[in-house]
């Protein structure tokens, strides 16, 4: 049976009057990505940010593993194995490719102590990186300026930044935003290959590539969850048909 790495109860977000999210509920396993999908304000990114720490919910409770993280800040959630991307790719591109994921890995080994040493001779920070660049089939790329890079190839980098700090847990903001269809076929194999280490969360609102990926889908609408289940169940779901996908009649 499938590991639950991270559990997220009624979870809600309130910005003044409007409430962004609504008693929402999902659990992420590891070997399974679990898609969120909906129209454009539907609450998919707020959700992200709330799992990930960078804003706390109004209600609920998130877990991982044993920990209640509700009220752990971002960094200490990183530090404890969740890692995210953005829907705007966040990489420096004036650095190589290999330096972008020995500063991301720097994140869990830091050496306070080697104070007179250089960042970059940290041989676990440079382990983690060579660990990353090699699971996100970047290996070859490493001392490339990250700023060439394709934008495929710097969404590949970006989630191998966070691969560099080891995460259980990973949360992709619509890492296939603005692929052409070889990239998109890229992405959508690296996906494949760390679902089986990692518990996904995958907001994507390419749908052809949400079907062919995701194990579990959540459709919210209006920051409600409506529907819940595997692919086939989502695709034949009534209230998904009329709110988000079409209604053929």
């Amino acid at each position: 049976m499938s590991q639950a790495l991270l559990t997220a109860s009624n979870i809600t977000r309130r910005f003044g009057g409007l409430t962004a999210i609504n008693n929402v509920s999902l659990t992420l396993t590891q070997g399974t990505v679990h898609a969120v999908i909906g129209t454009n304000g539907a609450g998919k990114s707020t959700l992200v940010s709330v799992l990930s720490g960078e804003i706390p919910p109004n209600e609920g409770r998130i877990m991982m593993g044993n920990n209640d993280i509700t009220q752990w800040p971002q960094p200490r959630r990183a530090q404890a194995g969740m890692g995210r991307s953005y829907q705007r790719t966040t990489i420096f591109p004036s650095l190589t490719v290999h330096e972008n994921c020995r500063i991301a890995a720097q994140a869990n080994h830091q050496h306070f102590w080697r104070w007179f040493q250089p960042a970059s001779h940290c041989k676990e920070s440079n382990s983690a990186a060579d660990r990353a660049l090699a699971l996100a089939g970047l290996e070859n790329e490493a001392t490339r300026t990250a700023g060439l890079l394709s934008h495929g190839a710097k969404r590949q980098l970006e989630i191998a930044m966070s691969l560099a700090t080891h995460p259980r847990v990973l949360l992709l903001d619509e890492p296939l935003a603005g692929m052409g269809p070889e990239e998109t076929e890229r992405m959508l194999d690296l996906l494949a290959t760390l679902k089986a280490e990692h518990a996904i969360l995958l907001i994507e609102h390419d749908m052809e590539a949400v079907f062919r990926i995701a194990d579990i889908i959540t459709v919210m609408v209006n920051g409600t969850v409506i529907a819940h289940g595997d692919p086939d169940a989502i695709r034949n779901d009534p209230q998904v048909q009329i709110a988000y996908l079409g209604d053929d009649e």
